[in-house]
């Protein structure tokens, strides 16, 4: 992705069309590349990579990029957490802001494709998530059964909610959300409450060829990893992406260094048996 002379280092000028709330402090943003390099560098990108987003003037953070190229908008899914964060949330539509991208590796596929595929969001970690469920529905028949497990600490935090009817209605989907604390509109409808390993060993999907692909807070990837060996799934049947403090995204500042790895540049996307030993210092 940074061939043909490109600078990795460069953003692209876009607009920002639209902007949607997808919870409490988390909004979605969609931004029309204006650049004819931006847009021919994004024509084409993988499920699991990421960019950085620039507020002009403030700063730039990492983002997954929650789109698939088949959309024409750049997407991505932004929590409210510090001054950069803070500046792109303060953005009318119409300003312009920058993309640099796009960065790291990416979700296997192609090499998933004929299996049972068990996703496991947690919060703002089902940004990057999306792109595979729509993938996967995008392609349909090139993937056994898909279940999804979403969840997230209040209602308010669970995003894509206009999506899921779409998600529950497709061949050969599960949808299965679950909050750490249910609110009373919630509660009356009797849907679950608790952390997504307890939902993980209550529905237990089958190991028998089958993949699972989790993104959400670390602690959650660890004890869902746990979980999903209790249920017979070994680490290499496990991919997951990691967020980490990036400055570069090419592998040169050694700011997300998790070990010997580096988040940016060998990930994010990693298979569990690779980041098993070094999860920890993540916690």
């Amino acid at each position: 992705m940074t061939g043909n002379g490109h600078d990795p280092m460069r953003p692209y000028l876009g607009r920002l069309v639209g902007k949607k709330e997808l919870g409490t402090d988390i909004k979605l943003f969609q931004i029309e590349l204006t650049e004819p390099a931006g847009q021919q560098h994004f024509s084409y990108y993988q499920p699991g990579q990421f960019a950085f987003v620039s507020a002009l003037g403030v700063g730039e953070a990492p983002f997954g990029i929650t789109s698939i190229p088949s959309q024409r908008l750049l997407e991505f899914g932004v929590a409210k957490l510090g001054s950069v964060t803070g500046a792109l949330h303060s953005l009318e539509v119409g300003e312009m802001m920058g993309v640099r991208g796009p960065l790291g590796n990416w979700f296997p596929m192609d090499e998933v494709k004929g299996k049972n595929i068990v996703v496991l969001g947690g919060g703002i970690g089902g940004a990057p998530l999306r792109p595979v469920i729509n993938s996967i529905l995008e392609h349909r028949n090139d993937y056994g059964h898909l279940m999804i497990l979403w969840a997230a600490r209040t209602p308010s935090l669970l995003v894509f909610t206009d999506e899921y009817e779409t998600w529950q209605s497709a061949p050969d989907t599960t949808l299965h959300l679950t909050v750490d604390k249910g609110d009373e509109q919630w509660k009356a409808t009797g849907r679950s409450e608790g952390l997504i390993t307890q939902l993980l060993e209550k529905v237990a999907p089958s190991p028998e060829n089958a993949v699972t692909i989790t993104c959400g807070p670390p602690i959650m990837i660890h004890f869902a990893s746990l979980t999903l060996k209790k249920l017979g799934f070994s680490l290499e049947q496990m991919w997951t992406t990691l967020e980490a403090r990036m400055h570069c995204g090419i592998g040169k500042c050694g700011r997300c260094n998790m070990g010997e790895k580096l988040v940016c540049a060998d990930g994010p996307v990693f298979r569990q048996d690779q980041v098993a030993g070094f999860l920890e210092s993540f916690l």
